[in-house]
């Protein structure tokens, strides 16, 4: 496995633990296009499932904020 891919199974686990309410919180603030977009649990987790490109982004920076 590489590093991608074992960032996104810790992710898959971690939400995987959640309760539920707490997949509703706001994890972290992605800075795109000037913009300042608000994430939540629920949000990463449907960007990761679908594999898109901007799962990449939310994983690494979970990853730097130690979240997962």
């Amino acid at each position: 496995m590489n590093g991608e891919s074992d960032i996104r199974e810790k992710f898959l686990r971690a939400y995987a633990n959640l309760p539920f309410n707490t997949r509703k919180e706001i994890i972290l603030v992605l800075e795109e296009e000037g913009k300042k977009q608000p994430v939540t649990w629920e949000v990463a987790y449907f960007e990761v499932k679908n594999n898109t490109p901007r799962s990449k982004k939310i994983l690494e920076k979970l990853e730097e904020l130690k979240i997962i």
